[in-house]
């Protein structure tokens, strides 16, 4: 099975704590790393992929990210989902975008994280293993010990077949969540209304059998700190 991706969102609307004190007059997509903000990193790789539709939702400091996103010169257009008002969380911010966002499924990604193609574009790799009849969402994940700059015990195990499960109590998950991930339109239905997490929507799926992920095979970096810029600005520079 294999998908054709319409649309992405990019997820840029959080306010940026750990990334203070840069993020105290910018917003945290904006902070510059290895020579350009962080959301055109993503957005570059979105434009490797083909994807003709992006949606970007702001909350914190909107009017700067909607001006550099409106200089943009890309062969897609841009939708901004508004949330200056009240900030959704990852999985309200989803909700809230659906209406911006075309076909299914759809590709959604964080701005804090660069990653570098393996063997593979690794956004058309998620389009080649979707298989719509048996997931509702498919998430690229990384090994633990190849996820640079993060500093958390893992996320899931993956079995044999590519499904996903939490991280055992007292155990270190062999796999880290990218912020990169294909959902379908139905991982949405019946969502809570209003501020929530994906993590909601994610055991829903880990229940029904319907989480799946997918290995990167290239490096991945979690810039959620200054203190993460410059060894990821290094590694970048050997790329």
């Amino acid at each position: 099975m294999s998908a054709t991706i319409e649309s992405a969102m990019v997820m840029a609307a959080g306010i940026g704590k750990r990334m203070r004190p840069l993020t105290a007059t910018r917003p945290k997509p904006l902070v510059r790393v290895a020579g350009k903000p962080l959301i055109d990193h993503s957005l570059d790789r979105i434009e490797a992929a083909g994807i003709g539709h992006v949606v970007v939702n702001v909350h914190y400091l909107p009017d700067a990210l909607e001006a550099h996103l409106a200089a943009q010169r890309r062969p897609f257009d841009i939708a901004i989902s508004d949330e200056r008002d009240r900030l959704l969380e990852t999985g309200g911010g989803m909700v809230k975008a659906l209406p911006l966002l075309r076909g299914d499924p759809m590709l959604i990604v964080n701005s804090d994280n660069i990653w570098t193609d393996g063997p593979q574009n690794s956004i058309r790799s998620l389009a080649h293993h979707w298989d719509g009849a048996a997931m509702d969402a498919l998430l690229l994940v990384v090994e633990h010990a190849s996820a640079r700059g993060h500093g958390g015990q893992g996320d899931f195990h993956m079995d044999a077949a590519g499904r996903l499960s939490r991280r055992r109590p007292g155990r270190v998950a062999p796999f880290v969540f990218t912020g990169i991930q294909l959902v379908s339109r139905r991982f949405l239905d019946d969502a809570p209304e209003g501020a929530f997490s994906t993590n909601i929507l994610w055991d829903r799926a880990i229940a029904a059998g319907r989480l799946y992920g997918l290995a990167h095979m290239g490096q991945w970096f979690d810039v959620g700190t200054p203190a993460a810029i410059a060894p990821t600005e290094a590694a970048l520079g050997g790329v």
